[in-house]
This record gives C-alpha cells, structure tokens and sequence, in this order.
C-alpha cells in the first residue's frame, strides 16, 4: 500500500487550462461610460454654480463620484485585434480568455496580457550533429505553429516562443541522432524517407511543446547535408553506389534481352545453335549491350563453323 507521501508524488500537477471570458459589448458600455461622465460634469457644475445648501453640495459630490466611477470603469475597454486574445487575471487569479475581436468590456480591476494567435514560423539553426551511423551532418529545419491555449501559453511556461524555439532543435537533434543519413531501401534515411522523417519529427516537437499549450501544424528538414569534412568522401562513395547501382540495371536488362533473342531464335527456327555456339552468343551480346563504349562488330564471310 502506497503512503500519502508516495501518492502526493505521484499525482500529476494541477495545469491552468483556457476558459473563454469574453466580457461585455465595449461599445455599449463606451457609451454609458461617457453618458456617465458626462452626467457626473454636469452635476458638480449645477451643484458648484448654485448657493451654498445642502443639496447643491451633495449634488456636486454624487457628480464627483459618477465621474470617478466612470472614469475608473472606462479603463475595463479593451480593443481585442483579429489573430489575438487577451488572458485576463484578477488579483493573481485567471479568470479567463478573450478571443472575441472588437472592442469588449471587462472588470477594469483585471490584468489583460496580450497573447497572438496568429501562424508563426520558427526556423532552427543550422545543426552539426552525427547521424544514427555516427556520420557528421548538418541538418536545419522550420517549424510552423500556433498558441492553442493561451492559458497554457501565459502560466505554464516563462517564455513560451523560447520555449518552442529550445525544444524544436532539440527535437531535430534527436531525429538526426536516431536515423542515418542514407541507408539500405528497406530502413529508413533522412535523404530517401523525408515524409516518413517529417511526420515523426512533427509528432515529437508537438508531444515536446504541448505542455505550453502549442499546436503544430506542420515541420520539414529545409537544410540536410554532410558535413564538409567528410562531404568529398562521402560524395564518391554515393557516385560508388550509384554507378553499380547502374550497372546492376544493365545486366539484368541485358540478360533479359538475351534470353528474348535466344527464345525468339528458337522458336522461329532460323538457326541451330548448339550449346556451345549458344555460349558465344550469349557472350558476344552481353559484351555489346553491356559496354561502355560501342563494339566494332566483325563480318565473319565464311562458314559459321
């Protein structure tokens, strides 16, 4: 049986979470404000131009505190822009999110921090590191995101577009140390698998930064090369594969030729060939379809035997 200690540890921390508090129609309240003050002016100069009594001075002083409220309660307007919100707290408590674009109306007692909603762009440093066969390469990437939660975006972190910029290279970091740079078809590289690379490289930033109520939409590698030590080798060595690569092809498709011609002869029966003759031919055309240069054929003007 676990302990109350072990089970206080174990409980995962409270998170704030985004609750909408749009507030009211500023414009409205504008102009109610407004009508107010005005109304407060008024009084105390009605109540300051008459004799002295009891009821100018108190009409005087419910002028003056009209106008006060008023002007007190005009500093609750805010102007809320498209692409943004507004997180607003009381007193040090989160009392909710503005997202409603216009002018709106709230406690004017609250601390409204401004937070964009718009689409960012974050692009990484150009990063050194080894790949999964300890080859140095340089790998860069960009990373387009969104605040999701500006609750999450305001309380849970300090800085929460450093935050996404630390944990994007981070996250690159891991994907280059964990697949090599060009391998065999059946695993996964950077250069040959580059959907396959993205999409876990997008997974792991979003799991990386959803913590600071972050939402990506999507990443891709913008920079991905050797590193220049060993770019010249590492060069050749792809030129290598490449070249047998294409040789490969060739053998097999002149086989393929071969093996038509010989079935072709064949059946048509335009010559007899024995086994041995079958093998000079076969060679002969091998030698034509697979050499780098063209062959000088020779006129045999005699027998074939």
């Amino acid at each position: 049986m676990m302990s109350t200690t072990d089970q206080l540890v174990e409980m995962p921390a409270p998170q704030v979470r985004e609750q909408r508090a749009d507030g009211l129609s500023g414009w409205p309240m504008a102009g109610a404000l407004i009508l107010g003050l005005l109304l407060g002016i008024a009084l105390v100069i009605v109540g300051g131009a008459t004799a002295p009594g009891a009821v100018p001075v108190t009409l005087a002083i419910l002028g003056a505190l009209l106008g006060l409220a008023s002007l007190i309660c005009m500093a609750g307007l805010t102007a809320v822009a498209p692409g943004e919100a507004r997180v607003v707290q009381l007193l040090g408590h989160y009392t909710g999110t503005i997202r409603t674009d216009g002018l709106r109306w709230v406690n004017p007692l609250t601390k409204r921090e401004k937070v964009s909603t718009r689409v960012r762009n974050h692009e990484t440093e150009l990063a050194k590191v080894n790949d999964a066969d300890g080859n140095p390469i340089q790998i860069a990437a960009v990373v387009v995101w969104q605040v999701s939660d500006t609750a999450k975006a305001v309380f849970e972190v300090d800085d929460f577009v450093e935050f996404v910029a630390i944990q994007s290279e981070t996250a690159v970091r891991h994907i280059a140390n964990s697949y090599p740079y060009d391998g065999p078809d059946d695993q996964l590289s950077l250069r040959d698998n580059a959907d396959e690379i993205t999409g876990r490289l997008s997974a792991e930033i979003a799991a990386r930064v959803t913590a600071a109520g972050v939402e990506v939409i999507e990443s891709r590698i913008t920079r991905l090369s050797y590193a220049p030590e060993i770019a010249q080798v590492m060069l050749q060595r792809q030129q290598a594969n490449a070249v047998v690569a294409a040789r490969r092809r060739i053998v097999e498709g002149a086989v393929g030729m071969v093996e038509l011609a010989l079935a072709r002869l064949s059946e048509q029966n335009v010559v007899e060939l024995d086994e041995e003759r079958k093998a000079q031919m076969v060679s002969n055309l091998l030698v034509v379809l697979c050499g780098d240069r063209g062959t000088q054929p020779i006129v045999n003007a005699g027998t074939l035997y």
